[in-house]
């Protein structure tokens, strides 16, 4: 009881520390928007294509070797997930043409637009070839980085969820794999039945689990996007007359499908034609409401992820036992990835913030982009009975606040499995609660 209390207490603490430094009623905050501003790909958020920029990583401590490594990851880079992102703009373009309503720029979109939508049409939702090499990049990286743990072979298991995307992804993955260590005996599938590990929300109903626990959504993504679109502006250097949109299922929708065309495009297409649509002050604003919609209608789902927690759990702790598995690597979608950081509280963001605009200061959807991956590094020692593990979020090593460090960025492994055994008594399998199937294509 003395050690659980314990836990809660340091999670506690290191959240209201972590808001004193970062909160707008603090001294110290940080601007965010100031540190997007020149950044494209991070404005583009969760459709931003995958940054390889992590920094040098932390020695393990004295004695320590990799032997194993758990894996979640997005997939890769790839067409919009809707044909609504094309459609859409198509349709309310040719409209106005029609109705000689566009401005100048509006005619130079519209002639721009028709020579380019029809080929991202047809590969709605499928992964990209830079969505095929990143995943091949990051493969061939972990294992420059952690050769110990693949050099002698073993077994690795790949599961993916039913998304062609998805699936795609993880090839690219283990091919690059198993041609930097070709001793290694891989695995892969993506069946119906791993969907719980590989993307929770999408599970047959007989299997799917709901956890008790909710969070806080300080308001509605729809309220807050009227208060922060500045539809005007936007819609004013396109058209010449906007009434036709009311029509054609409004503003709201075709400026959010046009900041996600322009959000996602430069992940299968290299072209400028939209790069003047938006002011950077409409992009910095369209990124804080997609950044709280995704925080609002993905964060809010993480018990639903502890699914993946007892695998990552059941899965490292055969790996310790038998040395028979060197890695398990999951292949999913930005839904889970944006559940399961929280549930982590990966370098605190597991808190939630009371005001709206205070939640891009705890989650920022970039984090999330095209091949974000987590992966956990298990070492031990001949030395010591302790296994240690750090995670890297996109490669990069993270902090987990709730547990106490034993050097650096290494923890116990014996210390987290005790967190998320307390995790799970706080948010216990609830009972006599339906379960919502939502279909796979869900998910970006």
């Amino acid at each position: 009881m003395k050690r659980s209390l314990h836990l809660i207490i340091c999670l506690a603490c290191t959240s209201v520390s972590l808001l004193l430094s970062s909160s707008p009623l603090s001294g110290q905050v940080y601007d965010v928007l100031d540190q997007l501003a020149s950044d494209r790909d991070k404005i583009a958020g969760v459709e931003g294509p995958y940054r390889f920029d992590a920094g040098p990583l932390t020695p393990a401590p004295k004695g320590y070797v990799p032997f194993y490594i758990s894996h979640y990851g997005r997939h890769g880079s790839r067409y919009a997930w809707s044909t609504n992102t094309y459609n859409k703009i198509k349709d309310v373009l040719e409209a106005a043409s029609k109705a000689d309503a566009l401005t100048p720029k509006g005619k130079k979109l519209y002639e721009d637009y028709m020579a380019f939508y029809q080929v991202p049409l047809m590969n709605m939702g499928d992964l990209s070839d830079m969505g095929g090499q990143q995943h091949g990049e990051i493969a061939r990286i972990m294992c420059a980085e952690f050769p110990e743990v693949f050099k002698d072979g073993g077994e690795v298991l790949a599961r993916a969820s039913t998304s062609q995307r998805a699936i795609v992804s993880m090839n690219a993955f283990t091919v690059s794999l198993q041609k930097c260590a070709p001793k290694l005996n891989i695995e892969v599938n993506s069946l119906h039945t791993n969907l719980p590990v590989t993307n929770p929300g999408s599970s047959p109903r007989e299997i799917a689990k709901v956890y008790e626990g909710d969070i806080i959504v300080p308001e509605s993504t729809t309220a807050f996007r009227e208060r922060m679109t500045d539809y005007d502006a936007i819609l004013g250097s396109l058209f010449t007359d906007k009434g036709f949109l009311e029509q054609m299922g409004g503003r709201r929708e075709f400026v959010y499908e046009l900041f996600n065309l322009w959000a996602g495009y430069h992940n299968y297409d290299n072209g400028s034609f939209l790069e003047d649509i938006f002011t950077k002050e409409q992009l910095l604003a369209q990124w804080e409401i997609e950044n709280y919609s995704h925080y609002a209608g993905h964060s809010r789902n993480r018990y639903r992820m502890i699914t993946i927690l007892d695998d990552i759990i059941d899965c490292a702790d055969e790996a310790i036992s038998s040395g028979v598995y060197k890695g398990h690597f999951r292949f999913g979608h930005d839904t889970v990835f944006n559940a399961l950081v929280p549930l982590l509280n990966i370098n605190g963001e597991g808190y939630q913030p009371q005001k709206t605009e205070d939640v891009k200061y705890w989650f920022q959807n970039y984090n999330t982009s095209m091949a974000a991956n987590l992966q956990f590094v298990f070492y031990r020692s001949k030395k010591s009975p302790v296994i240690l593990f750090k995670l890297l979020r996109n490669g990069s090593e993270v902090t987990l606040p709730q547990l106490n460090a034993v050097d650096g960025p290494y923890y116990s492994w014996d210390d987290f499995k005790a967190w998320a055994q307390e995790l799970k008594k706080a948010h216990p399998l609830a009972k006599n609660r339906p379960v919502e199937n939502r279909p796979v294509g869900f998910n970006r």
